[in-house]
């Protein structure tokens, strides 16, 4: 009994040991085709919009529900000690660092990378695949890099979106709602947050996330296995490992640039 768990652990870490070997040189093959200018560059400004203009609404809306959310929370909690004055630094760091980046890459993981590896997986499915490659076209160069390169640029911008909306919301609900004076809010939120320091942690967290989720998501689709299911199959595992992917690795960025480590 012992014995066969741990040859299922063993084949089950070789599996997934070769597939990262795998995903790894895909990356890498998909990295070195940057778009050229004159062929790819309205294939990245068509993926640019399918994957990031499309998704606007989505991190916008949520973005303003965030922030009032945690500026109704946040003034609750700031009135039982005589501080709701500093209702704008608590919504603007909590936003800028942590829910700005974390939230936007889950939504991007949940809207964006999963049509990505729908798209791809069903290319895969009907054999467009193939006859890119028979024509002597690199599905690599023509249909994973403009996707990939698509998202690098896209979900960065977001994360901005994201908080510019987020602490509007909390703006809404702060000010014009609770009462929180107009003036203390901008000014403890301006001299409490540091644009090195917090706004570009949290904008470099956008772009490890960006890299990471769309690797995922177009990987997961190149390999699907060329069916209806093996596509579905694809998706759902481009949703639970991007959405893992990005806790995980906020957890390692925020020790890194805490100097926790």
């Amino acid at each position: 009994m012992r014995r066969n768990i741990v040859l299922e652990l063993g084949h089950r870490g070789v599996h997934y040991g070769i597939s990262l070997g795998r995903s790894g040189i895909f990356l890498w093959q998909t990295v070195i085709r940057w778009p050229q200018p004159t062929r790819s560059f309205p294939l990245l400004i068509q993926q640019i919009y399918s994957v990031g203009a499309m998704s606007l609404s989505i991190i916008m809306l949520s973005a303003l529900f965030i922030g009032a959310v945690v500026a109704l929370q946040g003034f609750n909690t700031l009135e039982k000690f005589s501080a709701e004055q500093e209702l704008g630094q608590l919504l603007a760091l909590s936003v800028v660092r942590e829910l700005g980046p974390v939230v936007a890459a889950l939504l991007y993981a949940g809207r964006s990378c999963s049509a990505l590896t729908a798209e791809i997986g069903l290319m895969k499915a009907t054999e467009q695949l193939d006859s890119l490659d028979m024509m002597g076209v690199d599905p690599l160069h023509f249909v994973v890099a403009p996707r990939f390169w698509a998202g690098f640029i896209s979900l960065p911008m977001l994360v901005l979106v994201f908080d510019a909306m987020a602490i509007f919301g909390g703006y809404l609900i702060g000010v014009e709602w609770l009462g929180v004076d107009q003036g203390s809010f901008w000014n403890n939120m301006q001299s409490s947050v540091d644009f090195h320091i917090d706004v570009m942690s949290g904008f470099y967290k956008g772009v490890v996330f960006a890299i990471v989720t769309t690797w995922i998501a177009v990987y997961q689709g190149f390999a699907a296995l060329p069916t209806a299911e093996g596509v579905g199959r694809a998706t759902t595992r481009t949703v639970v490992y991007a959405s893992l992917a990005v806790l995980g690795l906020d957890f390692i960025l925020t020790a890194v640039m805490l100097g926790g480590w």
